[in-house]
């Protein structure tokens, strides 16, 4: 992909410019941070030898990455703790609510970080769930013939490989086959599977599994911040993607 209009760079520069200001003039920095991804205008960049994708398939917005990148260049001015508790377990330093974190971040990056939460995370968590499943039930007939549980897993989710759909995929988006996936191109398959099952699934079963994976992430995840725990505590009743 080409590099960002130097424009946007720009911009990008200046949300950053206004971000460490803030922070040094006293404003709560988890505030600025929401403030400054609010404003922030590029789905993707390279910083360095890294490459920052924050927006999944065009539409499912992983803000928590875009965080990681905003506090790595403030370097030094946040309480290390803090930043840390946010990135590695999803604790932010403040307790707001879901309305707040909304209005804080624009409504159009919040209905992506919808299409994020449900679209990625809650698909793995499906993977996981189904697998775990499949696992038990194939213990309990040992002496059948079984797919290993993941491949079992995608064909109950699915209904079709999880090579066959890893090609249709690859042949959409035209990119080469390759033995593995990198951590961006694993989130960009997960997010296609997410739609894909949508348009395959009927909605009562959608939501079933929907619901089941939410269950199973309430289990893992027990001190997600706020502005990530209502939703699992109350998904929405429809899955809106743009």
């Amino acid at each position: 992909m080409t590099k960002a209009p130097v424009s946007r760079q720009r911009t990008a520069a200046a949300v950053l410019a206004e971000l460490r200001q803030a922070v040094l003039d006293g404003r709560p920095w988890f505030i600025a941070l929401l403030q400054a991804i609010a404003q922030w205008p590029l789905p993707e960049e390279t910083v360095g030898d890294r490459r920052y994708r924050y927006l999944v398939g065009g539409e499912a917005f992983d803000w928590l990455l875009l965080a990681e990148r905003l506090c790595e260049a403030l370097d030094g001015l946040l309480p290390v703790e803090e930043w840390e508790a946010l990135l590695f377990f999803g604790r932010a330093p403040l307790d707001i609510t879901e309305e707040e974190f909304r209005r804080l971040i624009g409504y159009a990056k919040y209905r992506a970080h919808l299409n994020y939460l449900y679209g990625v995370i809650v698909e793995e968590v499906l993977q996981l769930v189904v697998e775990e499943d499949l696992r038990k039930d194939q213990l309990s007939r040992a002496w059948e013939k079984h797919l290993p549980p993941d491949a079992e897993a995608f064909q109950h989710i699915y209904g079709r490989g999880q090579d066959e759909l890893l090609r249709e995929f690859r042949q959409e988006r035209r990119l080469p086959e390759a033995e593995g996936l990198s951590l961006a191109e694993a989130q960009e398959f997960t997010y296609w599977l997410f739609k894909h099952r949508l348009g395959w699934c009927d909605p009562a079963r959608v939501a079933s599994d929907t619901h089941r994976a939410l269950a199973k992430l309430r289990r893992l995840e027990p001190c997600r911040t706020r502005a990530v725990g209502a939703l699992i505590q109350e998904p929405p009743r429809v899955i809106e993607i743009p």
